[in-house]
């Protein structure tokens, strides 16, 4: 099955296989990536507002490019002034913003690390976060390795490997694979609220 480097703006699926309930169900992936590429290339001319970025932006603006611009927003690609301005982060910046996560329930993982119970569970959300970002597999590891020892986690125990980086390679599998972190950090935000409760 092919994978695309755009994800669907509304289930993040970047295969032709969307969730159920997904409203971009059955739209060619041309379309898909043709609507982030259409915004990208306006927005690499310089910085925009949203209503020049609708006029220039080729084709007709719809519901799909509308979500695109959301889908950027959201994960970090695209800042938003408070005079309503976009621009397209650099790399560098980008790497910068998402190397914290912001929204639940990956701040509270990212915030207090993981306890025993959810060590699984809460590095493979951490590893597949990082990957779905858009990290390199070195910068990943290294942000999970910081995040390992700076929240204590590591030294929580319950660890069968001698270091972090000796677990973080052995969970390399979960980056090479794509895996989605939703579910996994959901389970160990339970866990982790319960301890912390």
């Amino acid at each position: 099955m092919p994978h695309f480097d755009y994800p669907c703006p509304d289930c993040r699926a970047t295969t032709s296989l969307h969730d159920a309930d997904c409203q971009f169900e059955g739209t060619p992936w041309v379309d898909v990536e043709r609507a982030y590429v259409d915004i990208v290339s306006v927005l690499t001319g310089g910085p925009c507002d949203e209503e020049t970025l609708r006029r220039e932006a080729p084709g007709e603006w719809g519901a799909l490019q509308q979500s695109a611009l959301s889908r950027l927003k959201r994960d970090d690609r695209i800042s938003e002034a408070n005079s309503g301005v976009l621009r397209l982060l650099t790399a560098e910046e980008f790497r910068e913003e998402v190397s914290e996560p912001t929204h639940e329930p990956m701040r509270t993982l990212f915030t207090y690390g993981s306890v025993p119970g959810c060590h699984d569970n809460a590095v493979f959300a951490m590893i597949a976060w990082y990957e779905m970002v858009g990290l390199s597999w070195p910068e990943t590891r290294e942000n999970v390795v910081n995040w390992l020892r700076e929240t204590g986690t590591w030294d929580r125990g319950g660890f069968e490997e001698a270091t972090p980086q000796e677990l973080v390679e052995k969970k390399r599998h979960v980056y090479d694979a794509g895996y989605g972190w939703k579910e996994k950090a959901t389970s160990a935000k339970r866990i982790i609220d319960r301890y912390r409760a």
